[in-house]
């Protein structure tokens, strides 16, 4: 081929470059425009609806009643988190470990108290008393009144759950981070408390966040045995005055509250143990 033709051939040096032309995605944008219509229709239908009697809700949403059974679903929450993880590491390790008796009786416990309603563990443990009058010389009904019951009760629920969560985030970690940590000869409690347990938390907050928030929900079902929580307050009120929907919204926006901020303390919590797990620019 002539030194002519390949002149031809070839590009001009100074030819602009091609130009990018953005997709058309004119599917998702008539997506997201029903759907912000549809949000606003519904939106506009529960503001202006006077059935919601929102001049109630502002009325009933701080008052001492409202406020108290808040206070002790909060405290109930926190507590019940707290002894269920607690319980729950402890039948982790029991599960992990190489005893058979041990890791026989953790699954067993998973088994039983994953398998229950946590409706029927409560109501089992609130009439206790049938099958055990006494104990240790004191009498049941006395010793197990209806707040103890809902601690008990959820504590044994979460506590299944929770060692679940648990032995997840154990297996999560590597093996060779362990072997590592005893090749560099550090004690047993040092390699779980700086290896094994700050790499766990990665897979163990996600799911122990949702634990929370779904525990902070679940304790309304103790206002069945007459534990004043925030459903319980509430309910006591528009049995008095037959305001069913509007103190029921009081209970719902309280809830959306808290579950709000302990999202934003979860997200918090985990960007804090992905440090490091993540690449950044």
């Amino acid at each position: 081929m002539s030194s002519d033709t390949l002149t031809k051939v070839a590009a001009p040096e100074d030819a602009a470059p091609p130009r990018i032309v953005p997709q058309r995605r004119l599917g998702q944008w008539t997506a997201a425009v029903v759907v912000l219509v549809l949000l606003g229709l519904a939106l506009n239908s529960v503001v202006r609806n006077d059935a919601f009697q929102w001049d109630v809700v502002g009325d009933y949403f701080t008052t001492a009643a409202v406020l108290r059974g808040l206070w002790l679903t909060l405290w109930l929450t926190v507590l019940v988190m707290v002894l269920g993880f607690a319980l729950g590491t402890l039948l982790a390790a029991f599960r992990l470990s190489a005893n058979p008796v041990l890791r026989a009786v953790s699954w067993g416990y998973v088994w039983l108290f994953r398998s229950m309603p946590i409706l029927v563990q409560l109501l089992f443990w609130f009439n206790i008393g049938v099958l055990y009058p006494e104990i240790l010389g004191i009498r049941t009904v006395n010793l197990l009144g209806p707040v103890t019951v809902a601690i008990i009760g959820l504590t044994l629920h979460e506590a299944a759950y929770a060692a679940e969560v648990v032995r997840g985030g154990i297996l999560s970690v590597d093996r060779g981070q362990i072997e590592a940590a005893q090749a560099l000869g550090l004690s047993r409690w040092r390699r779980w408390w700086r290896i094994v347990l700050p790499q766990a938390m990665r897979s163990i907050v996600p799911p122990a966040g949702n634990m929370l928030i779904g525990t902070l929900k679940g304790t309304s079902i103790v206002s069945v045995i007459a534990v004043q929580d925030l459903l319980y307050s509430v309910q006591l009120v528009y049995h008095r005055t037959y305001q069913v929907m509007p103190l029921l919204m009081v209970a719902t926006l309280w809830y959306v509250v808290v579950t709000s901020v302990l999202s934003v303390g979860q997200y918090y919590v985990e960007r804090h143990y992905a440090r490091g797990s993540e690449r950044t620019r």
